[in-house]
């Protein structure tokens, strides 16, 4: 999941979500990638929102506008375990934007991937969004990801995000709130996973850190 803004500048899960109202960008644009700037950015692939089949069989379809693109830096780890929490991690940062896109709070997307205080809080934040009248814009870009499996079968998913290239769109004017890179650009997620009975591991809780320093370029 990934912090927005609101025009009026897109998880404990709460104050998390909450976060993710204050989209980094810059003010100027002048097409030249920022690879050289992200830890990781070398193993980093572009994102296109996946079809139902290639989510899995059974899973909510997620179509976001061609605007939105993710650059995941995230290499799998061998073990199947930890490389779907990986996917599934991935997945419910593309539910969001896309129940923002949408306008839905209760998007099928968003809620097949988080429970609990997550399912709530995400609610929560998407209905920010729908009440803004504004939705997410530009490149997320994700990296420095820590994986592990639990004792007590949760799994631990850590990983930054660069929100450089990324801003809030007003869905009234189309006028994208362009803003200038500074070190809150950068967050670390700290989520927390369960798999469930059908496979999937669905986040149940998220604590981020703005501006955190092991995110920095």
């Amino acid at each position: 999941m990934s912090p927005r803004a609101l025009s009026a500048t897109a998880m404990a899960a709460a104050a998390a979500l909450t976060l993710l109202l204050t989209a980094c960008g810059s003010d100027e644009d002048d097409g030249t990638p920022q690879d050289d700037k992200i830890q990781g950015a070398d193993k980093a692939k572009k994102s296109p929102s996946p079809s139902a089949s290639e989510a899995g069989e059974g899973r909510p379809e997620i179509k976001l506008p061609d605007d939105v693109t993710y650059e995941f830096a995230w290499s799998e780890t061998g073990d199947p375990d930890k490389d779907a929490v990986l996917r599934d991690g991935e997945q419910l940062i593309k539910a969001i934007d896309v129940a923002i896109a949408d306008q839905d709070p209760t998007h099928d997307a968003l809620l097949f991937y988080t429970e609990g205080e997550a399912a709530a809080e995400a609610e929560r934040f998407v209905r920010l969004f729908v009440d803004d009248k504004s939705r997410t814009t530009g490149t997320y870009r994700f990296y420095d990801e820590q994986v592990e499996i639990n004792d007590d079968g949760t799994a631990t998913l850590i990983y930054c995000e660069d929100q450089g290239k990324a801003y809030n769109k007003s869905l009234k004017t189309g006028k994208v709130d362009v803003t200038p890179v500074t070190e809150d650009s950068y967050l670390v997620y700290n989520t927390k996973l369960r798999e469930n009975d059908s496979g999937v591991w669905i986040t149940e809780q998220v604590v981020s850190d703005r501006g955190a320093a092991q995110c920095q370029p």
